[in-house]
């Protein structure tokens, strides 16, 4: 088979990881805040918010993973060579924390799945930003691999670290005034 259809392939199914991984978390916050919820609707929302995450989670996140791993294996194997340099294995010890991040995610939804509500909706919205983070980080090790680059991206992917614990600060800011005004 073609190297590129390969990369192709890889790209793709990065793309679709990250998506389900972005949205599960989201699904974690929208589950975590209904029970918070009037009885009735709160066992709606909640039985709801599981069928939609095990969904997610088993025939797109999961799924993508593993064929994000095959793919990107394959590229290495037939192209080891080129892939046998420095950036190579710190992006790999990324995918490597990428993945742990991925199982830690499928904890807090079997965690929510028996109704054990351990994180805040605040907590899974920074937690969220983490999948963001490995995403800037990987792409700036694939993209940018000789050494003045480094520096550059260091300073983006820290930037890009700061930038979104400020917008989260903000964020949450912003919505409690606003549950503060309706109180009043």
């Amino acid at each position: 088979m073609n190297i590129d259809i390969i990369k192709s392939l890889h790209i793709i199914f990065v793309v679709c990881w990250f998506a389900g991984l972005f949205y599960i978390v989201r699904l974690f916050i929208y589950h975590t805040e209904a029970t918070k919820k009037e009885e009735v609707e709160r066992d709606i929302l909640i039985k709801q918010y599981i069928i939609m995450e095990k969904r997610l989670w088993w025939y797109i996140t999961t799924p993508s993973m593993y064929l994000t791993i095959l793919f990107g294996s394959w590229i290495i194997y037939l192209n080891a060579a080129a892939y046998n340099q420095p950036w190579m294995y710190i992006k790999l010890a990324f995918v490597i924390l990428l993945v742990v991040y991925h199982f830690a995610c499928q904890k807090i939804m079997n965690d929510l799945g028996k109704e054990k509500v351990v994180w805040t909706s605040f907590r899974l919205r920074v937690w969220n930003e983490v999948a963001t983070l490995f995403l800037v980080v990987i792409v700036f090790l694939v993209e940018m691999k000789t050494n003045m680059d480094w520096m550059y991206g260091t300073i983006g992917f820290f930037g890009t670290a700061i930038s979104l614990m400020l917008a989260i600060k903000l964020y949450k800011t912003i919505r409690e005034k606003r549950r503060e005004n309706i109180g009043d």
